[in-house]
């Protein structure tokens, strides 16, 4: 178990982080939500009903939604895209010749290539961007999970208020789904960009987010 856990620490502390505080999300809104339903003269909804219910997937939709494209969108533009002195992006071209320029890998022996490099054609094709496409993929899921959510959650509102009840379809077109949106995706790439930046200039000892303390400024890449 410690050998695991020594190989395997980063997922298994960060998983163990992502469960803790998404039963936490839930718990609180719980509360929440069924406070704002009794101040409307409803009855309460037990804990499994809440878990089914537009208020949880509605927060959980759209939050994972911003992280998955935030994501997406730094995988692919950190393969096409430059920031000089940043630990975040590829060495530019003219520095990988360079004395302390990275150099290229040494080739991987064929028998330790992934199967679909010793395949290769589509397959290969595929495999090269599949990072980026299941990233895309969960972004387009935990989309509609918000869309769904949200829909419901603001049903769920316009009875409590007398109000009528609307599309999935209409939700889409409505200025309240999207301001949940942009909210989220502005603070996700505002975040990507601070990541960029600071690590021009500022350094974190053993983090492989950041380049080697003794590294001067204007050298790209960790």
């Amino acid at each position: 178990m410690r050998a695991f856990l020594h190989r395997n620490g980063l997922s298994v502390v960060t998983l163990t982080l992502f469960v803790l505080f998404w039963a936490a999300q839930a718990a609180v809104g719980f509360e929440v939500h069924n406070g704002d339903l009794e101040e409307h003269g409803r009855q309460a909804l037990s804990l499994g009903a809440y878990l089914r219910s537009g208020h949880f997937w509605e927060a959980t939709g759209e939050n994972w939604e911003s992280e998955f494209l935030q994501m997406a969108a730094f995988v692919v533009l950190t393969a096409r895209l430059y920031q000089r002195g940043s630990a975040e992006s590829n060495p530019l071209p003219e520095e990988q010749d360079q004395p302390g320029g990275e150099q290229g890998a040494p080739p991987t022996p064929p028998e330790q290539r992934p199967w679909p490099v010793r395949r290769g054609g589509w397959v290969l094709g595929l495999y090269s961007h599949s990072l980026s496409l299941t990233l895309l993929g969960l972004f387009l899921l935990s989309f509609v999970i918000h869309l769904l959510g949200g829909a419901a959650e603001y049903n769920t509102e316009q009875a409590l208020h007398g109000g009528e009840a609307v599309s999935t379809l209409a939700f889409l077109g409505s200025p309240e789904f999207w301001s949940q949106s942009f909210q989220n995706w502005q603070s996700e790439f505002l975040s990507v960009a601070a990541m960029v930046i600071l690590s021009i200039f500022l350094r974190e000892r053993g983090s492989a987010e950041s380049k080697d303390v003794e590294a001067p400024h204007r050298r790209t890449g960790g």
